[in-house]
Formats: C-alpha cells, sequence, structure tokens
C-alpha cells in the first residue's frame, strides 16, 4: 500500500503498475493498494489526508477552507497520515511529528516525484542501494542523525518528520519548515496520555470492527487491549492474542495477560499461540518480503507472520500492536544531564541514587558522567563519533547511557571500509543544521528512538499486510507523541522508573497487580536457541550480497555466528543487524517493486 504524486498537479505523469489516480486529472496523487484516502476540494486548494486519519468531514472542510493549513495539520487527529495540499501552482507535503507516515522525494524529470514507497521511487528512477545508509543501519542503528535525510537508496530523499514541504515544480530543492517542537506545555502529562490514547484506540475501533490486539502481558499491549475491549458494544469480546513458548505456562508474560482478561472476562476473548521450534528466531530469513527497510521483526518474521496468518483466520483485519510504547513511555538515563543544566540538583542526585542502584553501577561516575553531557551539544557529539568509528577492529569506546549517542565497538567482522563509511556519516551529520535546537537532551532522544522506531515499523506493517492484515501501532499517533513529549522537565517520569505515566493513565482499566508490574520478560533464550538451530543457513547468508557489497569479512562473521552458537560471551546486536540487512537485501532484488507505466487507467498495455 502506497501513495504518490509529483511537484507539478496537473499534467501526464506514470504511476506504479496496479496503482490508480485519486483526482484525475486535477492531480498527479496516485494510490497503490486499498489503504484510506479522503479528499476536499476548496476555493483554494485540494486538501488530501493519506492514511489512516480520524477527522471528521466538517475538520477536514474547516481546515480545508482556511485562508492556511493549521500547523499541526498532520498530527490534529488520531491516526498516521500524510497531508497533501495541491493549489494551482504548488505541491506541499505535511508530514506527521513520529514519522510513523514517513515520506520520500527524489528527483525525476524536471521536476520531483515523491511517494511513502522509497523502493517505489527507486524503480522509477533505477537507483541503487545506498551501501552508506545500509552501513550506518548495521554498525550504528542507535544513532539515526547519521542517516536522517537518507533513505536506503540513492538519490531518494527521507523528507523531514513534522514538517511542511514544498516541492518545487522547477526542480529546485525543497522549501522545508520545520512545523512540530516538543515545546513544554504546562501541567503533568497524565490526562493528555489518556486521552490522546483512548482517541487514536476508539478511532480504530470505530474503522475497524474486525479488530484483534496483542496481549503480551506488558504494559502497552495491555493498555490498548483494555482500551479497545471497553470501547466496543458488549456482545463483541476482543480477540486478544498472546505468544508463548510451547509448553511453558509458567511464563510472567502469559500469566499477567490471563490476569487481565479474568479482570474483562466478558470483554475479551483471550487466543493464546504457542511458539515451536520451527518458529524460532533467525527462521526462513530468505522468506522475507520486501520493503522500503530492513523491518525490526525481520529475525523473528516467522511469528509475526504465523500471527497475522492467525488473526486473520479469525476474522480480523486490522491488528494493534503495543510495539513503540518503550520508546515513548520511557524516560533515557541523559535527563539527569538535563536536571543539572536546570538547577533541578536535588532531583539530579536523588534520581541517579535511584538509577545507580537499578544498573547495579557506584554513583560517583555516573554524576560525573551526567555533568560532563550536561555540557556537551548535539553537533560536537557528533562530530566526536567520528574518530570513535575509526578506532580499529573490535576496540574503541563504549558509549553506552550517559551519553548523546549509543555506540558498540566495532565487531571484527567490519571492514575498514565499513568504518570510514560511517565515520564519513557522522561528520556529515555534525555539519548539519539542528533541526530541534533548544530542546532538551532526553527529549531530543526521545525524538530520535521515537523516529527511528515509527519509520522503520512501516516495514513490519508491510510484512502482516502481505497476509492481509493492517498492524496499527497507536502509540506511534502523532496526536499521542506530542502530547507526551511536550511534558515540562519537573513532570517528567525519573529515570529509574517504569512507566509510571502509564501506569497512573491506565489505573482504572488495568489489573492492580499488572499495574505494579516493572519487568518483561526475556526473549534472549529463544534467540540464541533459534542461532543454533539454524546456523547452517546462516553460514551460507554470510557470504552474501553484503559481502559482495564489501561491507563485511565473510571468515570472520562465519567465525562470530559459532562463537555465538557454542555460547561463547558476545554481542548479538551487530550480528543481528547485518543478517536483518542481508534478509533485506536478499528480498528486494528477488522480489523487484512493480514497474511504472504511463498507460491509461483500464488498458492492458
Amino acid at each position: 500500500m502506497a501513495f504518490g504524486g509529483f511537484s507539478a498537479a496537473r499534467g501526464a505523469f506514470p504511476r506504479p503498475k496496479g496503482a490508480a489516480p485519486l483526482a484525475p486529472p486535477v492531480s498527479s496523487v496516485w494510490q497503490l493498494g486499498d489503504a484510506p484516502a479522503r479528499q476536499i476540494e476548496a476555493p483554494s486548494r485540494r486538501l488530501m489526508l493519506l492514511g489512516w486519519c480520524g477527522a471528521s468531514t466538517d475538520e477536514l472542510r474547516r481546515a480545508a477552507e482556511a485562508p492556511a493549513l493549521p500547523t499541526d495539520v498532520a498530527w490534529r487527529w488520531p491516526g498516521t497520515y500524510t497531508a497533501v495540499e495541491e493549489t494551482a501552482d504548488r505541491v506541499v507535503l505535511h508530514t506527521d511529528p513520529a514519522d510513523a507516515a514517513p515520506v520520500y522525494a527524489t528527483r525525476w524529470g524536471d521536476g520531483w516525484a515523491w511517494s511513502t514507497s522509497a523502493r517505489l521511487l527507486a524503480r522509477l528512477t533505477a537507483a541503487s542501494v545506498d551501501v552508506e545508509r545500509l552501513a550506518c543501519s548495521i554498525l550504528a542503528p542507535s544513532v539515526p542523525a547519521l542517516a536522517e535525510t537518507r533513505s536506503f537508496f540513492s538519490g531518494v530523499q527521507h523528507l523531514p518528520a513534522g514538517s511542511r514541504i514544498e516541492l518545487p515544480a522547477d526542480g529546485s530543492g525543497p522549501y522545508c519548515s520545520t512545523r512540530w517542537r516538543p515545546d513544554p506545555v504546562p501541567g503533568p502529562p497524565d490526562h493528555r496520555l489518556r486521552e490522546a490514547l483512548a482517541a487514536a484506540v476508539a478511532f480504530r475501533v470505530d474503522a475497524g470492527p474486525d479488530l484483534s490486539s496483542d496481549l503480551s502481558g506488558g504494559l502497552d499491549s495491555t493498555s490498548l487491549t483494555v482500551l479497545a475491549a471497553t470501547c466496543r458494544p458488549r456482545p463483541q469480546p476482543l480477540t486478544a492474542v498472546t505468544m508463548h513458548p510451547d509448553g511453558d505456562d509458567s511464563a510472567a508474560d502469559l500469566r499477567y495477560a490471563r490476569l487481565t482478561q479474568e479482570y474483562h472476562r466478558d470483554r475479551i476473548d483471550h487466543q493464546v499461540l504457542p511458539v515451536t521450534a520451527e518458529h524460532l528466531p533467525y527462521s526462513d530469513l530468505t522468506a522475507v518480503p520486501a520493503s522500503d527497510e530492513p523491518a525490526p521483526s525481520t529475525l523473528s518474521h516467522v511469528q509475526l507472520i504465523r500471527q497475522m496468518r492467525f488473526v486473520h483466520q479469525t476474522g480480523s483485519r486490522l491488528h494493534l500492536t503495543g510495539d513503540g510504547g518503550d520508546s515513548v513511555m520511557g524516560m533515557p538515563p541523559v535527563h539527569l544531564a538535563d536536571l543539572i543544566r536546570k538547577g533541578r540538583w536535588l532531583r539530579a542526585v536523588t534520581e541517579a541514587v535511584g538509577l545507580a542502584r537499578l544498573r547495579h553501577r557506584p554513583l560517583a561516575p555516573l554524576l560525573r558522567e551526567a555533568a560532563a553531557l550536561a555540557r556537551t551539544g548535539r553537533r560536537d557529539a557528533l562530530a566526536a563519533l567520528s574518530p570513535m568509528l575509526s578506532c580499529s577492529l573490535g576496540h574503541g569506546p563504549h558509549l553506552g547511557d550517559l551519553s548523546w549517542f549509543s555506540l558498540s565497538p566495532a565487531p571484527s567482522w567490519a571492514r575498514p571500509e565499513t568504518l570510514r563509511l560511517v565515520a564519513g556519516a557522522a561528520l556529515g551529520a555534525a555539519e548539519r543544521d539542528e533541526e530541534l535546537p533548544g530542546t532538551d537532551i532526553a527529549v531530543r532522544t526521545l525524538v530520535d528512538e521515537i523516529r527511528e522506531t515509527a519509520r522503520s515499523a512501516v516495514a513490519d506493517a508491510a510484512l502482516a499486510a502481505s497476509v492481509g492484515v493492517d498492524l496499527h501501532n497507536p502509540f506511534l499517533d502523532g496526536l499521542l507523541v506530542d502530547a507526551v513529549l511536550r511534558t515540562s522537565i519537573d513532570h517528567r517520569p525519573a529515570v529509574h522508573a517504569y512507566k509510571p505515566v502509564l501506569r497512573r493513565a491506565m489505573a482504572p482499566w488495568l489489573p492492580p497487580a499488572l499495574a505494579r508490574r516493572t519487568t518483561k520478560d526475556s526473549a534472549t533464550a529463544s534467540h540464541y536457541a533459534g542461532l543454533r538451530a539454524n546456523l547452517s543457513v546462516l553460514m551460507e547468508l554470510a557470504d552474501g550480497r553484503l559481502a559482495a557489497l564489501g561491507l563485511l569479512d565473510p571468515p570472520q562473521l562465519r567465525r562470530h555466528l559459532r562463537e555465538a552458537a557454542a555460547g561463547i560471551p558476545t554481542s548479538l546486536g551487530p550480528v543481528e543487524q547485518a543478517l536483518s540487512a542481508e534478509a533485506w537485501l536478499h528480498a528486494h532484488h528477488t522480489h523487484p517493486a512493480p514497474a511504472w507505466t504511463d498507460a491509461p487507467v483500464g488498458s492492458v498495455r
């Protein structure tokens, strides 16, 4: 499912095969698939909302007929969508602040082509994979600033989130202006979160009566489940799915999921889906569907596809997941530096004590790191990454919790050329203007993390769509992200507390025992089991397309895989990023995006 168009509203333009124009002949916008799309004609403009948007028709008309579109048009209502404004002489895109509905653009002819699918634009211009972007995703996935405006395809730009972007018809550079800023608003965030989350869920319930939800036993998915269940008419219980290891009924996640079902007995139809050996991580990686970028669930895609097929068989066509809740509802440790910068000394020490106990770290070094971070700007931190990334293979410093960016030592299988690519990306990022100047360190860190999570979640949605299910992440709605990130420093949660804002906001609906929960079951054991079970296939993938691009050393990677499978302590992070990228490359080259055509609609040509 995708949308797209060109920088001129009128004219003869191609479109992907199978796509249909939305408003011919007065608009160049096309649609591929059956995602929702709405449009309003006004005297001065045509307003299109592409994607899932909870605005009423009257609200859309008022927005379209106003002298200027509302600044928050891309996050004013629940859902994930892009607003497109067409006039006689310009096309303007309004992007959501969470980047949950990413938009891409590339030069085409004398102007621009844009789309919600980077792969489709790459097919239009015959663009190759961007090797530097790929390298950054493998070695520095927690530093999204290195990529920022780059997609995974050369020449295809990722347009900035939370912005107004005018694509000039003459092909000159886009005019971008930031529309969203996480400027603090008065008061605690509890009521804002509750209203935004309830609106996000209610919109999905109204839009898709054939609805289901994850029920993993954690706070995020449980919150969505109980809100959706209580929104529906009583005779229609919500199908809620818990996946757990086959034969193990003692897991805490399953226990809390069953507790929730008991608490809302008449509202939830709880379905338990056992995970067997054939569904372990790393299974069948060459069967991953093609997408714009490596999907977060690539390594466990067999589990996701199985779950989506199961809910599809129950009649569900729209499924809610709590993925993204960790990014939105957490408070990163760098918040300590903000407290020091703002003179909240007592609170800084108190929270540092709590974090030190939680992480089993000495207090004094933690405070020193926080104080040093308080004196460091984001641009300086990016510039400092370059020499760190150039360190010898397998060595170098580890940047952890109390730094602008998290960075692990380079793995021994990464080639020096790969490190140089990533180091160059860091220098380039340091030279760019800061998009959100003056933002607190913790908030800026959360913006980066949320946008990375939201954009990449679109690839997971593509996997679900391949079996006929729309996968939704309500925690990543722009309306909700705006409600949470605009919390003032004095009302932000403590760094060592476990999602206190969500627990308070959802207290009326959650079982008391679950509302007190502060941990989640670990999936580490299943990842090592999957690695051992699929080792022979993974060894073959080590000498695949990434190796052909010169990004890794196959013998070193195979050695690393053997050691991990043997139980030798090692970091799986970079290995998993590399295998996800390899699986994505295989899918991209095996299943090309649809070709483009200029044939009239309905033509057999």
